[in-house]
């Protein structure tokens, strides 16, 4: 995969929502690759956070490549409305979709990345007969709905299997992970053979977003 690269994806479910243009100003001036758009329905997690009307609203101050992560239940009902938002890429959870086969097609034909999402007590066999035909698969490092907690160690074991598969042949995906990814932990998040990596409060709660970001490329 020719993108295949150490990509930190800035989320702005971080971000201080009455500023989310100065939100993602800031990404663009901090070298951010991508921007990460945590959309939940308050079924599928808890919290509610926004729809493909914000959306509409980033794509027009950016270009960066947008990311919409669908913490929802029936994610496939979303899809046309964050299609018409912009987004390029659209990553959705295996827990919350029985027909997972079908929505991938539904996204390739739609002409944008398709991506599946496991939560931390998913395994990785639960998605491997899926793995040939997504574009990127996004382990979830801490349990979905909220920011600023820590990584669960264990995720990262998911990564490295992962990894194997995709060096078996099972796929030409990225691996990317989504929870606590910062100065702390960005050396072992990279080693365990991450392409992206989401990056939360580390960024926007940061002092200093874009010091932060750069002290968490890899060495």
């Amino acid at each position: 995969m020719a993108d295949r690269k150490s990509i930190i994806a800035p989320s702005v479910l971080a971000a201080d929502f009455c500023e989310v243009g100065k939100a993602v100003d800031l990404v663009m001036k901090a070298g951010g690759d991508w921007i990460h758009l945590d959309v939940m329905d308050g079924c599928f997690v808890p919290p509610i956070t926004f729809g493909a009307q914000m959306v509409t609203a980033i794509r027009e101050r950016t270009k960066l490549t947008l990311d919409a992560h669908l913490m929802t239940e029936n994610p496939g009902n979303q899809l046309d409305a964050f299609l018409k938002a912009g987004v390029d890429r659209f990553t959705f959870h295996v827990e919350a979709e029985t027909h997972v086969h079908r929505l991938v097609e539904e996204i390739h034909k739609s002409g944008i990345k398709a991506g599946i999402s496991i939560v931390p007590s998913t395994p990785v066999c639960v998605i491997e007969e899926i793995l040939s035909v997504v574009d990127q698969v996004l382990v979830m490092t801490v349990n979905p709905g909220w920011g600023g907690q820590f990584l669960i160690p264990e995720t990262l074991d998911k990564v490295r299997k992962l990894a194997l598969l995709r060096r078996e042949g099972a796929g030409d995906y990225l691996i990317c992970i989504d929870g606590g990814f910062g100065k702390d932990t960005s050396a072992e998040v990279w080693a365990a053979g991450v392409d992206v990596a989401v990056m939360g409060s580390a960024f926007f709660g940061a002092v200093n977003p874009v010091e932060a970001l750069q002290e968490c490329r890899p060495s």
